[in-house]
């Protein structure tokens, strides 16, 4: 039998799309929904010797000193400890690092407070931001004249070692060699034009003037910043802060943000720290290839120009008391550096080997100069190999604090914190609550005048608006290293606004295709149809624009970037697809015209 005309169907979608939409909705409401409980304040204890921690232990002494724990729990050689006031979070981690020693490392950390079942499914809340959270953020300038005096010196030895009787000096920003005859001449163009191709000669006679060139000092540049950034990184997991922020700003500068950390000193002394430690041969005489330097009782050593082996390879380095009881530090070298100090030692037994420590500080003009001194020589009794052990580093807590500065890694140049910024937790949840009730305010407007204006459409443009929020923090929650900041939040606020516009040019157009006298299933199917183009356009060109702010903007500029494109992405699947799929299913036989919309 033949269906009637008037119930023919319009508008319909094919079942796997309802599969397809109601999936989609379900997995990001789940991965939304552990934001919505929030975070506690944790401790990892993480183990050096792969072994846990006793969870009574724990408890009991945080109980002492009157911090209160939710739980504590083994995972793996890692013991996490959550905690049930934030504020005491640095506190707690105190404590234990007293008591577990040098035994483990003690992280501050941040837990969900959400069932063990949907962590269990490997979602999790989204990751505040500085302002949100609280914390410390630094401001660090690489200083990249050391690095290029020291290309120049490394030059000047080079052509030394080539050719004895050369003399050289760095003026300014280029290298001046002075040679003797002519063969020297050729002999040290050969060797520039060799080892450093992109430096350029000038001859003037005898005198060579050698000139890195821009790209070469560019390409420089970036290696030393990126070289610093993965020893910040070290050194921030040296303090144990597992959500700190740390990147590359302008040409030469490095932002770090460290949500949860209220006290700066300790991560300051560490972060702004250049010290290095070197191993140098200790000649006979001074001579071209030697300095002086000063031990610590002010006594002048000579010791080899050139180190033997740099702090870059030092995996490991403790602090402990040695059978004088006298404080040392215990080092363990990578392969490479191994190989090193084996060759050596094995050619060098019964002569001394220096220990230079280096640190950088800035003048009263502004200008980084490198302050170094010998803290022990010591005569080598046999083949040393990948551990060791050095003396002199002052009381236990210098060599604590030399141990920790060495497994963090050695930096590459100099940097100097310009600018530190702390924001206390209390204003980091202020200015959570501030936002999110800006949010909640903007969406209760939003809604009441869709539902008032377009009466039975409205419900489903709220529906709509409801589940485009919902899935926005469920993706940005899916995200890694996304984090949610304070201008995120407004983009939030924003992407309502940007939502609710795509059923709105939706709406219209129905309204405008039933003043044509359509059938109101007619007028849905051409009104989405014709709305569709505008929409693309509209959203397409504010996404480009959220592009370039993430690309060339840093911080808060990118959580405003991330949550806007992000929105509009989602606003367009809710207000096109899901509103449609909805009235597809209620009004799509509707046909008659007397519907208000």
């Amino acid at each position: 039998m033949k269906k009637p005309k008037n119930s023919q169907i319009i508008n319909r979608y094919s079942g796997w799309k309802y599969i397809v939409l109601i999936t989609s909705i379900i997995i990001m409401t789940l991965s939304a929904l552990p934001s919505w409980y929030g975070e506690n304040a944790a401790l990892h204890v993480s183990s050096r010797n792969h072994q846990g921690f006793d969870a009574t232990a724990i408890t009991d002494n945080l109980n002492q000193v009157g911090i209160d724990v939710l739980s504590v729990d083994q995972q793996g050689d890692r013991t996490v400890v959550v905690l049930k006031d934030q504020e005491q979070q640095s506190q707690a981690r105190d404590q234990l690092n007293r008591l577990v020693g040098d035994e483990a490392t003690v992280a501050l950390a941040m837990e969900p407070a959400a069932p063990l079942w949907m962590t269990d499914l490997g979602f999790a809340p989204i990751q505040l931001g500085l302002d949100l959270r609280g914390g410390v953020q630094f401001l660090l300038e690489v200083d990249m004249e050391p690095v290029y005096q020291a290309h120049r010196q490394t030059l000047i030895d080079d052509v030394r070692s080539e050719v004895r009787s050369s003399r050289g000096r760095q003026l300014n920003d280029q290298v001046v060699l002075i040679l003797r005859n002519d063969q020297d001449v050729q002999t040290v163009r050969q060797l520039i034009n060799r080892n450093y191709p992109s430096w350029s000669i000038n001859r003037s006679d005898r005198v060579l003037t050698v000139t890195q060139s821009n790209d070469e000092r560019s390409t420089l540049r970036n290696l030393t910043v990126q070289q610093n950034l993965q020893i910040m990184r070290s050194r921030i997991e040296q303090l144990g802060i597992t959500e700190a922020l740390v990147q590359r700003q302008g040409e030469n500068r490095i932002r770090i943000e460290l949500p949860g950390v209220q006290d700066p000193a300790a991560a300051k002394d560490v972060i702004g720290a250049t010290a290095s430690l070197a191993f140098h041969s200790v000649p006979n005489s001074a001579s071209v290839n030697s300095l002086r330097l000063l031990d610590n009782e002010g006594n002048q050593v000579v010791v080899g120009r050139r180190a033997i082996l740099g702090g870059e390879h030092i995996i490991d380095a403790r602090a402990s008391v040695g059978e004088m009881g006298a404080a040392e530090v215990n080092i363990s070298l990578d392969s490479a550096g191994g190989r090193k100090m084996s060759q050596f030692s094995r050619a060098n037994i019964g002569n001394p080997m220096a220990t230079v420590y280096s640190e950088y500080s800035r003048d009263a003009s502004g200008q980084s100069q490198q302050m170094s001194n010998v803290i022990s020589v010591a005569t080598i009794q046999s083949q040393l190999g990948n551990r060791f052990r050095i003396t002199g580093a002052g009381s236990m807590q210098d060599a604590q604090e030399l141990a920790l500065l060495l497994r963090a890694g050695s930096l590459t140049a100099p940097v100097t914190i310009i600018e530190e910024r702390t924001i206390g937790p209390t204003l980091g949840a202020e200015n959570v609550k501030n936002g999110f009730s800006a949010l909640a305010l903007g969406l209760g407007l939003t809604l009441t005048f869709i539902a008032f204006w377009y009466r039975r459409l409205g419900w489903v443009a709220n529906s709509a608006l409801v589940t485009n929020l919902v899935i926005l923090v469920g993706l940005i929650a899916l995200l890694p290293g996304a984090v949610l900041t304070l201008p995120g939040i407004a983009g939030l606020v924003l992407t309502v606004g940007m939502a609710v516009d795509t059923n709105v040019l939706i709406f219209e157009r129905i309204k405008d295709k039933m003043k044509e006298g359509r059938t109101f299933a007619q007028s849905i199917d051409r009104g989405f149809d014709s709305a569709f183009a505008s929409i693309l356009d509209a959203n397409l060109t504010t996404v480009i624009v959220a592009i370039a702010l993430y690309s060339i903007g840093n911080g808060p500029i990118q959580g405003f970037a991330l949550t806007l494109g992000l929105g509009l992405l989602t606003s367009m699947f809710t207000g096109i697809f899901a509103s449609r799929a909805i009235i597809n299913l209620i009004w799509g036989r509707d046909k008659r015209r007397d519907v208000r919309v």
